[in-house]
């Protein structure tokens, strides 16, 4: 897992490391059970304060993704298809609204978007 911290974005700190270990177990990137760093070897690794780590696990703990086993550390939590469900459709929303802002932007019709939409969905072979 790697995370990346953007100085310049705007987005706390926290909220980066939080979104991004997220995005790394719905990528199934971390599996269930697997341990995270540490709490302080993450705040080295990212050169941020241990306050910082310890708020993005802890919403990470509250959400659902995490399990912090006192003494031992942070593991990926069981997957809650509910939960992750509604992360993809939030992804999925996101995702449409800026397809259709793009879309106001370029002066599409309702009807040509839907189009492009369609095309786009047989070019993915979704079913």
């Amino acid at each position: 897992m790697t995370i990346i911290i953007k100085n310049s974005s705007g987005i706390p700190i926290y909220e980066q490391i939080k979104e991004q270990v997220k995005e790394s177990i719905l990528n199934d990137e971390i599996n269930e059970g697997d341990i995270l760093p540490s709490i302080r070897q993450l705040a080295a690794d990212l050169k941020v304060s241990v306050i910082t780590t310890t708020r993005a696990y802890t919403e990470l703990e509250q959400e659902g993704y995490i399990i912090n086993v006192q003494g031992k550390g942070c593991y990926v939590a069981p997957k809650d298809s509910e939960l992750i469900r509604e992360q993809l459709l939030r992804r999925i929303e996101d995702g449409f609204n800026a397809a259709i802002n793009a879309a106001r932007i370029a002066k599409l019709s309702r009807e040509e978007l839907q189009k492009l939409f369609e095309f786009t969905l047989e070019g993915n072979q979704y079913e």
